[in-house]
């Protein structure tokens, strides 16, 4: 039985990976945009192998980040979910509401 920590920490890292991955989606579509921009300008020049380097950097670690966010979703979904939650607004009851004046 896995322990609400661990539960915890996957979603942690879930939420962490997703924001990691767009980061650098963001970064590797910049990067391809600089690379084909300066090998317009100076085809072959320091400038734009630096920034296929770069791009190809954010793309490769866009690509193992979206590895490892399929994997934890594969893990965490094998775990049970939390024994103990917070009702939803649908199922809290409430009295009426008063305004204060």
């Amino acid at each position: 039985m896995a322990s609400k920590t661990e539960r915890i920490m996957s979603l942690r890292a879930l939420r962490q990976l997703r924001r990691v991955r767009a980061f650098y989606a963001v970064g590797a579509a910049l990067w391809v945009v600089s690379s084909a921009w300066t090998g317009w300008q100076s085809p072959g020049g320091r400038q734009m192998w630096i920034s296929v380097l770069l791009s190809a950097i954010f793309t490769g670690l866009l690509l193992a980040a979206s590895l490892w966010l399929q994997r934890l979703r594969a893990v965490t979904a094998d775990l049970p979910g939390p024994a103990h939650h917070a009702a939803s607004a649908s199922q809290r009851t409430t009295g009426p509401r008063h305004a204060h004046a």
